[in-house]
């Protein structure tokens, strides 16, 4: 029966073409765009972890208070005994120092007067230990332009675009102006190694990298530092973990008064992330539900109106003495066959759309500029196995549910009204 009405289908294009190629259509669209939501917005929460947040951060009381003016003042001390303590107590996750800084980048020429200069925010991480990871967390190696990691001290990367404003060549030397931990004025002296573009305007206009121990000298921050930031070694953010995580840390200072003692935050309480995990998951799964409610009904209402133009059909296997509830099965059987082919078809287009977006993105770093919007330029898209299926749901259920109404009529009329209303 199934080898049947599957050679019907091919045969009687009239009957199967238009349902399959609604189906196809509409399983594409699900697929592609619920996967190209998944992949924008799991990359901008991946982006502000790597660069920002982390899974986990430690700071002290008072700089979490006022992290966004990088208050360096109200650092951590005892750093070195806090990140044993931390390994410790938590050893799945990797915990790695960062100190964030501020100033004034100028450009010496050859007679070591000043050619420009420029703002800049800085980032101290551990480049030189082989321990921390981060510059492959950060994606450095990939992200360089000119020039190479630092090798030695005194080296730093700066961003791509500040470069270019100051005119600045590998080699060149250029000179920090800001302030230490303590209120006096900081200067040194740091050698470009390389030039860095992220892909993230407020970076890449302003960013210059340097090794943790060389701005602890330079800030006088030894032993000291702004933020310490857990990753997950498995590599994604699970909030429930960071809870639990974050819970046993901060029981453990519960009952201090010092303002500089240690407290852990996770990711969704910064940079107001929270509200926009829950605005992602909630959007997403909307748009799902709601994609998936107008194709079902697309499709339901393609099924009924198939189901419908085939009463003079009906009316002739009744006659020829086909009993209705035979009639009946093969029209869910045939439901089940198209709504499984253009499904199948469907799946197939959206997927290959999606992991090509995954490979190659979109590129909107145009629409980005003069930005400062802590987000990717290219826009890609992220295959997950619920693409595999969920297609399935308005492609296949929807068109069954069409003909199962479309159906009904089959029973409640009989022979002979079939016969007179279509004139047979």
């Amino acid at each position: 029966m199934i080898k049947f009405i599957f050679k019907a289908i091919l045969r009687d294009k009239n009957r199967s073409l238009l349902p399959v190629i609604i189906i196809s259509i509409g399983v594409f669209l699900t697929i592609f765009l619920s996967g190209f939501m998944s992949g924008v917005m799991g990359d901008m929460i991946d982006q502000s972890a790597r660069f920002e947040t982390g899974h986990v951060k430690v700071m002290s009381r008072a700089y979490a208070e006022n992290k966004d003016q990088i208050p360096n003042d109200l650092a951590l001390f005892g750093v070195d005994s806090l990140i044993k303590s931390l390994e410790n107590e938590f050893p799945n996750y990797n915990w790695v120092q960062r100190i964030r800084f501020g100033g004034i980048i100028d450009a010496p020429d050859i007679n070591g007067d000043s050619k420009g200069q420029g703002p800049s925010s800085g980032l101290a991480i551990d480049f030189f230990s082989g321990k921390s990871g981060e510059v492959e967390r950060l994606n450095i190696s990939s992200s360089i332009m000119e020039g190479n990691v630092p090798q030695k001290r005194k080296e730093v990367l700066i961003g791509f675009e500040l470069a270019q404003k100051l005119k600045l060549n590998i080699g060149d030397t250029v000179t920090y102006m800001g302030s230490t931990m303590y209120g006096s004025l900081a200067f040194e002296s740091f050698i470009i190694s390389g030039t860095v573009r992220f892909g993230v305007e407020a970076m890449d206009r302003g960013m210059i990298i340097a090794d943790i121990s060389d701005a602890r000298r330079m800030l006088d921050m030894e032993d000291a530092v702004g933020e310490i930031l857990g990753f997950s070694k498995e590599g994604m953010y699970f909030d429930e973990k960071a809870v639990l995580t974050q819970n046993a840390f901060n029981a453990h200072y519960a009952q201090s008064t010092d303002e500089y003692a240690p407290i852990m935050l996770r990711l969704k309480e910064q940079n107001n992330l929270g509200s926009l995990l829950d605005y992602v998951n909630s959007f997403s799964s909307m748009f799902v539900i709601i994609f998936v409610l107008i194709m079902s009904v697309v499709l339901w209402n393609t099924g009924l109106i198939g189901g419908l133009r085939r009463y003079q059909e009906f009316g002739i296997r009744l006659a020829l003495g086909e009993n209705k509830g035979h009639i009946y099965k093969t029209l869910i059987l045939e439901a089940v066959l198209i709504g499984a082919i253009g499904s199948i078809i469907g799946t197939i287009i959206g997927v290959s759309a999606t992991w090509i977006m995954q490979v190659h993105g979109l590129d909107i770093s145009g629409m980005m500029k003069g930005g400062t919007m802590m987000m990717p330029t290219v826009m890609r898209a992220k295959f997950t196995l619920d693409l595999l299926y969920i297609g399935f749901i308005p492609g296949l259920f929807a068109m069954v549910f069409g003909n199962m109404l479309s159906g009904i009529g089959i029973y409640k009329r009989e022979t002979a009204t079939l016969f007179k209303e279509l004139e047979v």
